[in-house]
């Protein structure tokens, strides 16, 4: 097991460390539910200890005492500088659960370059219209607006909270209507496409990830090519899941830092880490 998946694991497993909340079927509502943590992980998860990001920012836009929140807003902001997409690839519990989906035998789909060009800028809608827009203007007679993102789409917060919370709970089961059977629909295609495609959330969806990947190419964190080692062998394109030309976009929007093409470089040209 490399180091990435060790570090993926670690991170789950301390994000979810309630455990008792999947015995009991309630939530973790501890003062250190308070904070955010950097990847996406459902604050509905029994064993979430933190907020997610995208609720969180969701929810206080939602409200009628606040328009945006400085806190979540500054705290993904210093992620982004910091770390960029490296979050995605390492620290996000819904990305390791689609790099385990992948690992299943099958036959993989390469989504067309045209297509996937035309794809990746959906998560910038969907951060834009379910994450800022709706929540800020479409709200009820109390000047409060549901989470709309998490309400109708993410199907990390169906995985991690919906099904555990409604298995757990006999007064929820009671309740399941049109919604939640839409949100198994979504999971279902999720689980599904991530079996044959390499993380279509993280690619296509994720408003977190398209947060994030506005700060790639700033990020103190990033990959440099040494253009005197590389030979343009296109080594690195090949071993990308993401079909990202890293020797000519080391620090692409759409690259979640996983590592496999310092791993494929038979020159030892694409170097990683942290640059001040």
């Amino acid at each position: 097991m490399d180091k990435r998946r060790i570090t993926q694991i670690i991170t789950a497993i301390i994000t979810n460390a309630n455990i008792k909340g999947f015995f009991e079927g309630n939530i973790f509502k501890g003062n250190i539910k308070k904070v955010c943590v950097p990847g996406l992980n459902c604050y509905s998860c029994p064993g979430a200890m933190g907020s997610c990001p995208i609720g969180s920012m969701q929810a206080v836009i939602g409200t009628i005492k606040y328009d945006f929140s400085l806190y979540i807003a500054g705290f993904i902001s210093l992620m982004g500088i910091l770390f960029g997409r490296f979050i995605c690839g390492w620290l996000c519990p819904f990305g390791l659960i689609q790099d385990l989906l992948y690992k299943i035998p099958s036959r993989k789909i390469k989504v067309n370059k045209k297509t996937n060009n035309i794809l990746k800028y959906l998560k910038y809608v969907i951060l834009i219209v379910f994450v800022i827009l709706l929540p800020m203007f479409l709200v009820n007679e109390f000047g409060i607006s549901p989470p709309y993102f998490c309400e109708y789409i993410c199907p990390a917060g169906t995985l991690e909270g919906g099904i555990p919370l409604v298995l757990l709970n006999e007064p929820l089961r009671n309740t399941i209507g049109f919604l939640f059977g839409w949100k198994m629909f979504l999971l279902f295609i999720m689980i599904l496409s991530s079996i044959f495609i390499y993380r279509p959330f993280c690619r296509y969806i994720c408003p977190l990830g398209a947060f994030y990947s506005l700060f790639n190419g700033i990020s103190f964190y990033k990959f440099e090519v040494d253009k005197d080692k590389c030979t343009n062998c296109k080594a690195c394109v090949k071993k990308c899941k993401l079909d990202i030309e890293v020797y000519k976009k080391p620090n692409s929007a759409e690259c979640i830092r996983c590592g496999d093409c310092v791993k494929a470089c038979p020159t030892k040209a694409i170097k990683k880490g942290f640059r001040f």
